[in-house]
């Protein structure tokens, strides 16, 4: 058996043994690239792990590190607390408001996971009191997360454009960032309309909205406590219905639960300058996104030292393994020979439109049930000599199949659509808003990659 097609067989196992099993892809595949390439390839250990992603991981231990003091501190809290007061008496713009602060979080550096724990206990809650539909609220919530994802610091965008710029395509990693900012928010816009948000228009409430948003912000605090933010992005770390569980006691933000009363503190000022910094300082000044996150934490940590306790242990460290793991394992199949070989057999089709459209339908199936993470790190690499022929847009592919790997995330099997499940409102019935989910994330993932294909790589502009 040739070592490509065995290192494909490896690769399978992997995928099927962390989608069945709770064990994570990263651990697999660091065991998949010793395996692979000191048994089999004759690779010395310096050589496997010369293509461990060390500036990756100082970036994703960076900006998870920094998110987790945002928390600590009630910065993020007293952000959704700013927000939800800009509803005032409109309830129509409940859900788009939870869209935008849960795109917010992901576009600064959180994972979708921890986004969707914060908000999602938050959003349906409201969804409950003013009688929204659930499913609407939910995948709102969802959708913003996957909008804000592919910013340039947040953890989706540092991987695809890391992968990227390590070879000679051409990387525009703000055209993929728009890409899925505007598929995901015209997603948004056909929900709201289809479930009922124009019947929402003409309703009015008074104070309800913020003094709702007050009373249930230490949800988010619950939700942290049962592990459901910056943990594994795979289906195994679905957290349990306590997620969804109101707490009391005091707010993180070091004030009474009462937001009225609470006001930003020298800390969460701080806090907010800091994120504003990271933006302007990688971004504009092109500064390493790990480094300047790291610096930021660590003022943070000075300024607050109490607040950045336990903040280590926030970091998303399964995550970090998962992708570091994977990059290094792709490294290998790139020495077995592994990304030549399947890039040769897509070319063969003859047919580039078709085969970036079964890439980008590969990664949604697998997605939908697995982490949208490792997909991304496993098929892009497989997709590179196919798209440096030329035949076809290779930014376009790559957006789409960013696009398709994550919207699919609405799956009730995969961590976010499990985090909107436990948090329905009690007098929702679970079974029935379960088959909602599913029905949903059904046509998700049959449609999806499609339109994204359509949009994306067949006009060929990107």
């Amino acid at each position: 058996m040739s070592a490509p097609v065995l290192s494909i067989i490896i690769l399978a196992v992997m995928f099927l043994l962390a989608t069945v099993l709770p064990l994570n892809m990263g651990a697999l595949a660091f065991v998949g690239a010793f395996l692979l390439g000191s048994v089999v390839l004759g690779m010395s250990t310096s050589d496997i792990l010369a293509s461990f992603p060390g500036g990756l991981f100082l970036t994703i231990v960076g900006v998870t590190y920094l998110f987790a003091i945002a928390q600590n501190n009630g910065t993020i809290d007293l952000l959704v607390r700013g927000a939800v007061r800009l509803v005032g008496s409109k309830v129509a713009l409940i859900p788009w408001v939870m869209f935008a602060i849960t795109a917010v979080i992901t576009a600064v550096g959180a994972l979708s996971p921890a986004a969707v724990a914060i908000i999602a206990p938050i959003a349906l809650s409201f969804a409950a009191k003013h009688k929204i539909n659930p499913l609407m609220m939910g995948m709102m919530v969802i959708h913003g997360a996957q909008a804000g994802g592919f910013s340039p610091i947040a953890v989706y965008g540092v991987t695809v454009n890391g992968i990227i710029a390590k070879t000679e395509l051409d990387a525009s990693p703000m055209a993929i960032f728009l890409a899925s900012f505007i598929f995901n928010l015209a997603i948004a816009v056909v929900l709201f309309i289809v479930l009922g948000g124009s019947k929402l228009l003409s309703t009015r409430t008074g104070r309800l909205v913020q003094q709702a948003a007050e009373s249930r912000m230490a949800v988010s605090v619950g939700a942290r406590a049962a592990g459901a933010t910056l943990r594994d992005c795979s289906p195994d770390s679905t957290p349990s219905g306590t997620a969804g569980k109101e707490t009391t006691g005091s707010s993180p933000a070091g004030g009474s639960s009462d937001g009225s009363r609470a006001r930003a503190n020298v800390a969460q000022l701080v806090t907010i300058a800091g994120l504003i910094a990271l933006a302007v300082i990688s971004l504009g000044f092109k500064v390493d996104v790990g480094f300047v996150s790291i610096t930021i934490a660590i003022v943070l940590a000075l300024v607050s030292p109490a607040a950045q306790k336990g903040a280590i242990n926030k970091i998303s460290w399964s995550t970090v393994l998962l992708i570091c793991g994977m990059l290094t394992f792709v490294g290998v199949l790139e020495e077995a020979g592994t990304i030549k070989f399947v890039s040769d057999g897509v070319a063969h089709l003859g047919m580039p439109l078709l085969a970036a459209l079964l890439i980008c339908y590969i990664g949604a199936v697998v997605s939908a049930f697995a982490s949208s993470t490792a997909i991304l790190a496993a098929l892009i690499p497989l997709a590179v000599p196919f798209l440096a022929s030329g035949e076809i847009g290779a930014v376009g592919v790559i957006a789409a199949l960013a696009v398709a790997s994550t919207i699919v995330d609405v799956s009730p099997f995969s961590t976010n659509g499990a985090l909107v499940l436990a948090n329905a409102p009690e007098d929702v019935d679970k079974d029935k808003f379960y088959k909602q989910i599913l029905a949903y994330s059904g046509i998700v993932v049959a449609a999806g990659p499609a339109i994204a294909w359509l949009v994306m790589v067949v006009p060929g502009w990107m």
